[in-house]
């Protein structure tokens, strides 16, 4: 129990530190990224307006209609070709990429490769 405090305190930590630098607006909203351990969560944000301009995650319709289990590398990567996708349909052309104190690998990788190769540049 208390290796489980210290990985919630750092990732806090990671993720305050990750937040002191970047900020999303209108024209270019924070992709921010959340990773559970069945799931993962991705939206679109103006932090100058605080409003989400799109959301997706693994527990949508569209991705769990096509992925049985939401917790694989697989369902990240369509996790992040749906959120390309809306945020191209909204005009937005560059995003800020925040991965929430998580490691760049692995899912929050795959979401973020998907959401490159939709177009999208971060």
């Amino acid at each position: 129990m208390h290796t489980q405090v210290n990985r919630k305190a750092a990732r806090r930590r990671i993720r305050y530190r990750i937040r002191k630098k970047v900020t999303g607006s209108s024209a270019c909203p924070r992709l921010a990224v959340f990773r559970s351990l069945n799931h993962i969560y991705a939206q679109a944000i103006d932090d100058e307006q605080g409003k989400t301009l799109a959301s997706a995650s693994t527990r949508d319709a569209k991705v769990r209609a096509e992925n049985a289990k939401g917790g694989s590398i697989e369902a990240a990567k369509q996790v992040g070709t749906l959120i390309g996708q809306r945020l191209k349909d909204a005009g937005v052309e560059t995003v800020v990429f925040d991965r929430g104190g998580f490691l760049y690998h692995g899912r929050v990788k795959a979401l973020a490769e998907a959401v490159r190769e939709i177009g999208l540049k971060f």
